[in-house]
């Protein structure tokens, strides 16, 4: 019984954990680029606070990595996220049994009116001196709507930490 609550926890923390997916072309040198800058109009999809907080997760990160912020940049940074309801499976069992020699049942599933918003986070990177894609990391997870600011600052962490987890690449 007690392999079987661990299965279950594994399995419903695989299914809800955040995605991430990679793309870059493998022909670039990305020991070259040691500065970076965001583009103007960065940020589409998000409000002006989860803006700012964005900017700071990817600055901290690319920091991190020996790439600095500048205003003429080696590359530059787009980020946008769109939104949308994730199908709600979750539902409520109930079930009526018999016994003896002869078996019954019925079962039924009663839907749980909980609302999950998926956010697709993608930022990608831009080669300054011709305007060409180089690198893009996009994050799909659970984003709850009613999150704090401390939980949306731990959000953002959380995701961007992931999806720049394999910049620059190997």
């Amino acid at each position: 019984m007690r392999k079987l609550n661990v299965l279950f926890l594994l399995l419903l923390i695989g299914c809800s954990s955040s995605k991430v997916f990679y793309d870059y072309d493998n022909e670039t040198n990305f020991t070259s680029y040691k500065s970076f800058s965001f583009f103007e109009d960065a940020g589409e999809g998000l409000n002006q606070l989860d803006i700012k907080r964005v900017k700071e997760r990817i600055t901290k990160q690319l920091e991190a990595k020996g790439v600095h912020y500048t205003e003429k940049p080696d590359i530059f940074i787009n980020f946008f996220s769109k939104q949308r309801e994730s199908e709600n499976r979750n539902t409520i069992g109930i079930g009526i049994g018999g016994g003896g020699n002869i078996g019954f049942g019925i079962s039924g599933g009663i839907p749980i009116n909980e609302k999950k918003i998926v956010q697709s986070l993608t930022i990608d990177f831009v080669e300054a001196s011709n305007n060409q894609l180089i690198w893009q990391g996009i994050i799909e997870s659970e984003f709850n709507e009613n999150y704090s600011p401390y939980q949306k600052e731990e959000y953002y962490t959380k995701t961007i930490t992931k999806v720049l987890n394999k910049y620059p690449p190997k």
